[in-house]
């Protein structure tokens, strides 16, 4: 089952997380990505040998998995597939089980360098900065961040709500992954998630992108849309700079809005 939504509307703690992301300032990236540079600039991309892959590396991509042009996304039982818009373009797809919830969104990356350790940079900057409460450590999936993200209750008070960033390079690209809800409060549940994360195949093209770009989904030809049932109050407006140096224009998360 397929949901679309537009970007701006409001959503679960991986948008939340988003949001409090997009509120850094840009000289803050500038002097971040300056600080981390001996250590996190221009590594090649670590071996795969688990997933994600890119298409050239699966012989039947399609097997099992729900064709979105930029990504092949593993099919589970069960599962909600909901697609994010950026304006026209959709660019994440989100996979929704029970109370847990991994959105998915590829990029362009350069040739010969993996951006996964300075995005994380990025991102821990922007949320430390607003008050939030960041854990880098290697997990399932190699290294992550396990981040508690100052959020807006529905009723105006102020509450933490808990996700984990997770990328990976890939060759000209890099996927990033956020989960929430319950595979983010007990990471342990989350093996799933992780699988569908790691078996996404990622199909970045050969025409020319600047790195961070978003790769642009499509719809499957037989996907049905369904309409949103929930309705949510809108998030405070967030001004500062695009998220991550270029991926700023990403699309809301899951529509996850209590964890438990």
């Amino acid at each position: 089952m397929f949901g679309r939504r537009k970007k701006g509307a409001a959503d679960d703690a991986a948008g939340e997380a988003e949001q409090v992301v997009e509120g850094m300032d840009p000289q803050d990236e500038t002097d971040t990505a300056d600080a981390a540079e001996p250590q996190r600039v221009s590594l090649p991309p670590a071996p795969r040998p688990d997933g994600p892959w890119d298409v050239s590396e699966v012989r039947e991509p399609g097997e099992g998995r729900v064709d979105l042009g930029g990504i092949f996304v593993p099919g589970v039982e069960g599962m909600e597939l909901r697609v994010e818009v950026a304006g026209d373009a959709i660019v994440a797809a989100t996979v929704v089980l029970r109370d847990s919830a991994v959105q998915l969104q590829a990029f362009a990356a350069p040739k010969k360098e993996g951006i996964w350790g300075e995005v994380r940079e990025e991102i821990a900057s922007g949320i430390t900065q607003q008050g939030g409460v960041i854990d880098e450590l290697e997990g399932p999936l190699g290294w992550e961040l396990r981040a508690q993200v100052p959020v807006q209750l529905p009723d105006g008070t102020g509450g933490v709500q808990v996700v984990r960033f997770i990328g990976c390079d890939g060759p000209r690209w890099f996927l990033r992954g956020v989960i929430s809800g319950q595979g983010a409060v007990q990471p342990e549940a989350a093996g799933l998630l992780e699988s569908i994360f790691r078996d996404t195949v990622v199909v970045r093209g050969d025409a020319p992108m600047a790195p961070r770009d978003p790769i642009v989904l499509k719809l499957p030809d037989d996907a049905q849309m369904v309409a949103e049932g929930v309705q949510q109050q809108e998030p405070q407006a967030q001004e500062g700079s695009r998220f991550a140096g270029g991926m700023g224009q990403l699309a809301r998360g899951p529509e996850i809005t209590e964890v438990r």
